[in-house]
C-alpha cells in the first residue's frame, strides 16, 4: 500500500500550526506573556486538528479534498466523538483542580499521552495496511508467485518508528503514573532504593534497545509484546528511586519524553503536525531539564538514568544538633516589616501546600500601601514542577513586575531590610556555598544569610528539606522563627498590619 501524499494546503496549514506552537513556547517562557503564549497553542492546535479532520472530511468528491468513503465517515464520527469526551473531561478537570494540585494534573496528562503513543503503536502493528506502512507487492509481480519475500511486511524505517514510540510512550505513561501517587501523596515521596537498580536499569534499557533492533528483522508479536512490557517496567523503575520534592525535573523530563513519543508515532502516521509538535515538546522539556539540573546540581545524566534523588545515607538520620533559635509572632513579624524599606519573599512548596498565596499577596499589599518596597524571589526548582511558585503567584494576581528569578534579584538580599521565607528550606539553605560534604553543595540558593533580619516560616523546628540537612538560618542572630501553618501565620500578620 502507497502512502497518500498530504496535499499542500494541509501541509501549509501544519506549518503554520508549527510556527503558532515556536510562538507558543516563546510565550510561556515569561509570566507576563504567557497567556498569549496558551492563546497561540491553543489556535495552532486548533488549526492542526481541523486540517487532519478535513483531511478525512466526507464532502462531494471533485472539489480541494479526496472523496469521501463510508469508512471515512465512520473514522470521522469516531474522532469528533473522542475529541467531545476527552474536552468534556479536561474542562471539567481543568476548572474543579486547585492550583496547588497542578503538578500531579501535569503528570496525569503526561501518562496519557505516553498511553496515547503506545495505542496507536499497537494499533499500528495490527492493522498497517490502514496506516499505509506495509512493503507493497512489486508492480511486475504475479499475485501467486512469492517475487517478494517481503510483501506483507511492516516497513523496516516504520518498525522503528513504531518500536521507539511504544517503548518512550510506555516509560512516559508508567514513569508519569509514579510521579502522580507521589505527588498527589497516594505513595511515600521518599526514594525508594531497589538494590541493584543501576544494573537492573541498565539492563532493562539494552534488552528494549536489543529488541527494538531485533524488531527490525522480526515482526512477531512476543517481539512487539516485550518492548510494551519492559518499556512499562523501566518507567516504574527509572522514577520510584527519585524523591517526591526532585519533582520539578522528572515532570519536566517527563515532558520531553512525552513529546518524543509523539514525534515517533508522528512518523509511523504520516502526521506532520505531530513530528512538529512533538519536536518542540521533546526538545524544549529536554532543554529545561538541563536548565534545572544545573540549578540543582544534578547530573543531566543522572537524571536521564534514574535515581538521582537522595542517597540513601543523605538525610535526617543522624541527630540534630541542640542550637539556640528565636522565635517569633505575627506581631512581631508585622511590626519588622512596616518598619523596612525593603521586603523580599521567598515562597517554597509549604506555601502550596497551605494555599497561602492569595493571602500572601494581601500582605504584600498592605506592605505596599505602607511604603514599603515588595519583592518576590522564585528559585527554579521551587515546588513540584517547573514555574509552580510562578503559577501560583500569577493565580493570587501578584504583579508580573514583583517577581523575579534567583539570578535577577539574588544580589539584592544584602541591601534587604527583611527576607520573608514561606514554605522553602533548602533552597535558601547557606549550606550549598560552604559545606562540601553536604547533599546540596554547589547548588545556586538565595543568599538571605546577608540580608539585616529573616523572618522564616516554618511549621515546626523538626523539619526538614528534601535533603535531610539543617538550615544554619535558623541559627542566625538575625533570623526570628515563625512556627505555624504558613497561611495562618500570614494571615495574623495582614491583621496586625491593619492594626
Amino acid at each position: 500500500m502507497e502512502h497518500i501524499a498530504t496535499p499542500s494546503w494541509a501541509m501549509l496549514a501544519y506549518l503554520i500550526a508549527g510556527v503558532l506552537f515556536i510562538f507558543a513556547l516563546r510565550g510561556l517562557s515569561s509570566p507576563s506573556t504567557s497567556r498569549a503564549g496558551n492563546r497561540y497553542g491553543m489556535v495552532g492546535m486548533t488549526i492542526a486538528v481541523v486540517t487532519t479532520l478535513l483531511l478525512k472530511a466526507p464532502v462531494p468528491p471533485g472539489g480541494f479534498l479526496p472523496a469521501p468513503t463510508v469508512d471515512d465517515l465512520v473514522t470521522l464520527i469516531q474522532i469528533v466523538a473522542a475529541i467531545a469526551l476527552g474536552g468534556g473531561i479536561g474542562w471539567v478537570t481543568a476548572r474543579k483542580i486547585r492550583m496547588t494540585d497542578m503538578p500531579q494534573l501535569v503528570a496525569a496528562f503526561h501518562s496519557l499521552v505516553g498511553l496515547a503513543a503506545v495505542l496507536v503503536g499497537l494499533a499500528a502493528y495490527l492493522n498497517p495496511e490502514a496506516f499505509g506502512i506495509m512493503i507493497p507487492r512489486p508492480a511486475d509481480c504475479d499475485p501467486n508467485l512469492p517475487c517478494n519475500f517481503l510483501y506483507g511486511q511492516i516497513e523496516i524505517q516504520s518498525r522503528i518508528e513504531m518500536g521507539l514510540g511504544i517503548a518512550i510512550g510506555a516509560i512516559t505513561f508508567s514513569g508519569s503514573i509514579i510521579a502522580f501517587l507521589k505527588l498527589a501523596g497516594k505513595m511515600s515521596g521518599a526514594p525508594i532504593m531497589l538494590p541493584g537498580r543501576h544494573v537492573l536499569n541498565l539492563g532493562t534499557l539494552i534488552a528494549i534497545i536489543g529488541l527494538v533492533g531485533w524488531f527490525t528483522q522480526d515482526q512477531s508479536a512476543w517481539v512487539i509484546a516485550a518492548i510494551t512490557v519492559l518499556s512499562f517496567i523501566i518507567g516504574f523503575l527509572l522514577i520510584i528511586p527519585i524523591g517526591g520534592a526532585d519533582m520539578p525535573v522528572v515532570v519536566s523530563m517527563l515532558n520531553s519524553y512525552s513529546g518524543w513519543a509523539a514525534a515517533a508515532m508522528g512518523f509511523t502516521l504520516h502526521n506532520t503536525a505531530m513530528i512538529i509538535t512533538g519536536a518542540l515538546v521533546g526538545s524544549s522539556g529536554a532543554i529545561l531539564s538541563y536548565i534545572m539540573c544545573k540549578a540543582m546540581n544534578r547530573s543531566f545524566i543522572s537524571v536521564i538514568a534514574g535515581g538521582f534523588g537522595a542517597a540513601p545515607e543523605a538525610g535526617g538520620g543522624a541527630a540534630k544538633e541542640q542550637r539556640p533559635w528565636k522565635r517569633g509572632s505575627a506581631e512581631d513579624a508585622a511590626f519588622l516589616m512596616k518598619e523596612a524599606e525593603t521586603v523580599i519573599i521567598v515562597p517554597g512548596y509549604g506555601m502550596a501546600v497551605a494555599q497561602a498565596q492569595h493571602v500572601l499577596r494581601e500582605m504584600g499589599d498592605q506592605l505596599k500601601k505602607a511604603g514599603v518596597n515588595v519583592k518576590y524571589a522564585i528559585h527554579p526548582v521551587a515546588g513540584r514542577m517547573p514555574g509552580h511558585m510562578n503559577v501560583l503567584l500569577a493565580e493570587a494576581n501578584v504583579p508580573y513586575d514583583e517577581v523575579f528569578e534567583l539570578e535577577d534579584i539574588n544580589g539584592e538580599f544584602a541591601q534587604a531590610d527583611v527576607a520573608f521565607i514561606i514554605g522553602a528550606n533548602d533552597v535558601v539553605n547557606p549550606a550549598a556555598k560552604t559545606d562540601k560534604s553536604s547533599p546540596i553543595y554547589g547548588m545556586p540558593v538565595f543568599d538571605v544569610d546577608k540580608a539585616k533580619t529573616v523572618l522564616f516560616i516554618k511549621r515546626s523546628m523538626g523539619g526538614v528539606g528534601y535533603a535531610g540537612v539543617d538550615n544554619d538560618v535558623f541559627y542566625m542572630d538575625q533570623t526570628m522563627m515563625l512556627l505555624a501553618d504558613a497561611k495562618k501565620m500570614v494571615e495574623d500578620i495582614v491583621k496586625a498590619l491593619a492594626h
